[in-house]
């Protein structure tokens, strides 16, 4: 026997689930593959596909965590999306989701990226001003150094003459 037929065998397996949301007037389709409970890591790992219709792009991992949150009956918060891929030429998303029993076990699991992946942009409060941008520090730093480079000519002149 196998080691992947083992594996395979021990799965719990859940029936398929099927899920359909209208998004702007677009059918969504999502489908659970399969369903995993790994009690060492309290989670379930969860596959699934999404067919989104006509839609234009890939699903963003917001639209598949509220949709994946609707059809396991769970917070959207607990629900971490691993990968999610559309296949080529076709509008079917295949991806892998984990299932946290909570937030401070997600934290000690979830790996960095992915963490910060799933966790939507804070959006900036309506009295404060959004933060200055990397390519706005850079000339200041540039005219520090000219006044060193007017110098330096300063000093290379004089031997000249």
């Amino acid at each position: 026997m196998l080691w992947s037929d083992a594996r395979s065998r021990k799965a719990k397996v859940r029936d398929v689930h099927l899920c359909e949301h209208q998004l702007d007037g677009n059918a969504m389709k999502v489908k659970i593959i399969t369903q995993r409970h790994n009690p060492l890591l309290k989670r379930r790992e969860v596959v699934f596909e999404a067919e989104h219709g006509t839609r234009e792009g890939t699903l963003t991992r917001a639209e598949l965590r509220k949709n994946l949150a609707e059809i396991l009956k769970t917070n959207v918060d607990l629900i971490f999306i691993q990968r999610a891929v559309t296949k080529t030429g076709t509008q079917i998303t295949v991806g892998e989701a984990n299932v946290y029993d909570t937030v401070a076990q997600a934290k000690l699991v979830e790996t960095k990226h992915i963490f910060e992946r799933n966790i939507p942009p804070a959006k900036p409060k309506e009295g404060e001003a959004p933060a200055a941008k990397p390519a706005e520090a850079a000339p200041q730093k540039e005219e520090k150094n000219k006044p060193k480079e007017e110098e330096k000519k300063a000093e290379q002149k004089p031997k000249e003459a």
